[in-house]
């Protein structure tokens, strides 16, 4: 029976200087990168500095507008009733009604008592918690067309008229910060508290 016949496995050449120059290579990328690693992080801030420019607190306050639901946030200024019809027939009557009805818009006005109703009415006379709410949301959207165009005082008084049609303030009521956020809507109680701490 003939010997088994044993060789000697050679390493080839080609993959070990590669693995070598990688290793050695790789070592040296460390070793620099480490040693330049303050210089290099201090360029990377000085870059992320130079983006962009510091918002001025001018700049801020355009974008500031929120009102919280007890009144914070709401801005200097009054308006009437009677100023707030005019500036609703001009500026909101063609989506919301001449009376507040709802055309194209929602409905504002009526529904008090339907919302528990096979066919509940969800005005801001019926279902708005919060007569501040109401400033927020004309403020911020309203008129559908050029929202943010409305002064504090229009608002303040476009608030009046619709809160009177809705039978909550009287005729001659001229709203500001104070009055406004002291305002007790029909559904204050309707809905459900939120327990997370800072809610209202």
């Amino acid at each position: 029976m003939p010997k088994p016949v044993f060789r000697a496995s050679r390493p080839i050449r080609g993959v070990v200087s590669v693995s070598l120059s990688a290793a050695l290579l790789a070592a040296c990328s460390a070793s620099l990168t480490a040693s330049k690693q303050p210089a290099l992080d201090d360029h990377l801030r000085k870059s992320a500095d130079a983006i962009g420019t510091s918002i001025s607190d001018a700049d801020l306050a355009v974008w500031n507008i929120d009102v919280a639901p007890d009144g914070r946030g709401l801005p200097a200024g009054s308006g009437d009733v009677a100023m707030g019809g005019k500036i609703f027939a001009a500026k909101c009557a063609a989506c919301h009604g001449a009376k507040g009805e709802g055309l194209i818009g929602d409905q504002l006005v009526g529904g008090r008592g339907t919302l528990a109703s096979a066919n509940p009415k969800r005005t801001v006379g019926s279902y708005w918690p919060y007569a501040t709410t109401l400033f927020d949301y004309i403020r911020r959207a309203m008129p559908y067309n050029a929202p943010q165009s409305l002064s504090a005082d229009e608002v303040y008084a476009v608030s009046a008229w619709i809160l009177n049609q809705n039978g909550i303030v009287p005729d001659d009521a001229r709203l500001d910060a104070h009055s406004l956020a002291s305002i007790h809507m029909p559904n204050r109680d309707g809905f459900v508290a939120d327990p997370r701490p800072g809610r209202l």
